[in-house]
C-alpha cells in the first residue's frame, strides 16, 4: 500500500493533473476554473485509499458526472497513513494551491486546519444537511461557529473474532477484558502453530508509529482509567500509574501473541493478517468488516466483532475515527465544489458506502435503513459503540493537536519496542506536552 514516498509522487502528479483551458458549468470562460476535455468544470477530490475507499469515491464522482455532464469529479488517491496525507495535505495549503477543491479530512484536524477551509454555512443547504448528522460529529467540525467540514463516515475501534476458533478452544464468546483475550489468543495461538499453521497469531492490531497507534494506545489508556493524554478541561495528565500499567500490558503482547512486525502494521497490513486466516483476534474499524465477508476472504463466516476489552475501568473503550468532507479555501471553483460535496456526504452515497463498504454513515436515519442494516449487521449490534466513542484531545489541544499526537505514539512506539520502559515514556510525554502547550498537569478524571 501507500508509504510516505508517495506524498511526493501524488504532489508531483498533481502538476499534470490540470492543463485543459478552463472555463465555468454551461460553457461560459472563465480563467479561474479549470476544465475537463469536454468543456466542463473540474472538481477535485483527495480522498483515501484504505480498504474499498478509493473504489466508492470513485464510483460516486462517476455517478454524480453522468447526473451533471457539465462537471467532471476526479479522485486524487493519498497515502493510507493518516500522517502522511496530513503531510501532503500542508504542501497544498502552503503553496495555497487551487488543484484540489475538496478534502477528506481526519475528524481531529478540524481545529488544526480550520484557516483553510470555507465556512459551509454560507452555502445554500448546508446548515440543513448538518441537521441530519450525528450532532457531536457537527459540533467537532465547527470552529468558532463555521462550519469547516460535513461529515462523511465516522469509526469507532471494534474487536474482530474468530468464531470457529472460539468455539474449537471451549471458550463462549468474545473477550469482556484485556486478560481474557490474552488468554484466549495465546490458547487459540498454540493450538493452530501445533496444527501446523506457524503462521498463526493470537492477536493483531496497529502498532506502527503514526496516528493510528494514538488511537490504539488511548483505548488502552481509557478502558484502564489512564485518562486520554490530555483532558477536556486541560490538564495533562498522561503520567499516572494506570496508562504504565496498559502500555506495560501491550508491550507484553508483542512478540508473544503479536508479531514484532505489529510494530510497522497499520490498518492494512494487520487486515492482511487476519484476512489471510492468520489471526483470532485483530482491532481494526468497521470498514474491515465488509472485506472479511468477501469471497476472498479466508475468515468468510467464521468471524464475528465486538466491543473491544475492558481494563481496570471496567469497561472498554473505543477511540473516535471518521472522516469529514471541507471545501479548500484555494478552490477556483466553490459553489460546483460545495455542490458535489453535499452530494458525496448525502444519505444516497453514505447508504451505498454502508452497504458496499461497511463504512459507518453520520446521517442517523442510515442506522434504521433496512437495507443498511441486512448488508452490515453490527450497525445495529454495535450502535451503543459507534454513539458511545472516546475522542481523542483534539480540540483540547488545537491548533496542536498533530504535535500533542506525534509526542505521544513516538514514545508509546519506543515503549513498544524495547527502547523505554513505560514510567520514563510518561514522564517525557509530560515534559514535552508541558513545553508545547504550557498547560497544567492533573490526574484522570
Amino acid at each position: 500500500m501507500c508509504k510516505r514516498m508517495k506524498s511526493f509522487a501524488v504532489l508531483v502528479a498533481l502538476l499534470a493533473l490540470i492543463s485543459a483551458p478552463f472555463v465555468m458549468a454551461g460553457g461560459q470562460q472563465d480563467s479561474s476554473a479549470p476544465a475537463g476535455d469536454s468543456g466542463q468544470v473540474v472538481v477535485t477530490i483527495a480522498a483515501g485509499a484504505v480498504g474499498q475507499e478509493l473504489e466508492l469515491t470513485k464510483q460516486a464522482a462517476a455517478e454524480y458526472t453522468k447526473m451533471h455532464p457539465d462537471v467532471l469529479v476526479k479522485v486524487l488517491d493519498t497515502p493510507d497513513l493518516s500522517d502522511d496525507r496530513l503531510g501532503l495535505y500542508l504542501q497544498f495549503f502552503e503553496s495555497q494551491s487551487p488543484e484540489v477543491d475538496l478534502y477528506q479530512v481526519d475528524v481531529i484536524w478540524p481545529g488544526d486546519m480550520a484557516e483553510h477551509f470555507e465556512d459551509l454555512y454560507q452555502y445554500p443547504g448546508m446548515k440543513e444537511d448538518a441537521a441530519k448528522h450525528f450532532a457531536p460529529i457537527v459540533q467537532n467540525n465547527t470552529v468558532d461557529g463555521k462550519l469547516v467540514a460535513m461529515p462523511w463516515f465516522t469509526d469507532a475501534g471494534l474487536l474482530y473474532y474468530r468464531t470457529d476458533l472460539l468455539e474449537k478452544y471451549g471458550f463462549d464468546g468474545p473477550p469482556a477484558t484485556w486478560k481474557e483475550l490474552e488468554t484466549m489468543a495465546q490458547t487459540i495461538q498454540d493450538g493452530e502453530r501445533a496444527a501446523g499453521n506457524a503462521d498463526f497469531w493470537g492477536y493483531v492490531w496497529q502498532g506502527n508509529s503514526y496516528e493510528g497507534l494514538t488511537c490504539d494506545a488511548i483505548e488502552w489508556l481509557a478502558s484502564n482509567g489512564g485518562g486520554t493524554i490530555v483532558s477536556p478541561d486541560k490538564k495533562i495528565t498522561i503520567n499516572n500509574g494506570k496508562a504504565i500499567a496498559a502500555l506495560n500490558m501491550a508491550k507484553g503482547w508483542v512478540g508473544t501473541i503479536s508479531p514484532k512486525g505489529v510494530l510497522s502494521f497499520g490498518e492494512e497490513d494487520a487486515r492482511n493478517v487476519w484476512q489471510a486466516g492468520n489471526a483470532a483476534f485483530m482491532r481494526n474499524w468497521p470498514y474491515a468488516y465488509n472485506l472479511s465477508t468477501s469471497d476472498e476472504s479466508a475468515v468468510q463466516g467464521k468471524f464475528a466483532a465486538a466491543p473491544l476489552p475492558a481494563g481496570d475501568s471496567g469497561k472498554g473503550a473505543a477511540a473516535l475515527g471518521g472522516w469529514q468532507l471541507a471545501l479548500s479555501k484555494y478552490s477556483n471553483n466553490k459553489k460546483v465544489a460545495a455542490e458535489v460535496l453535499r452530494y458525496m456526504a448525502g444519505y444516497d452515497v453514505q447508504k451505498m458506502r454502508a452497504i458496499e463498504g461497511s463504512f459507518n454513515p453520520t446521517i442517523k436515519s442510515l442506522y434504521q435503513d433496512k437495507d443498511v442494516l441486512d448488508a452490515t449487521p453490527i450497525f445495529g449490534t454495535l450502535y451503543d459503540v459507534f454513539i458511545n466513542t472516546t475522542p481523542r484531545p483534539s480540540t483540547a489541544t488545537a491548533p496542536r493537536y498533530s504535535e500533542t499526537s506525534k509526542i505521544f505514539f513516538t514514545n508509546v512506539h519506543d515503549v513498544l519496542s524495547g527502547k523505554k520502559d513505560a514510567a520514563t515514556a510518561v514522564r517525557a510525554m509530560e515534559l514535552d506536552l508541558k513545553d508545547l502547550l504550557d498547560y497544567p498537569t492533573g490526574s484522570p478524571e
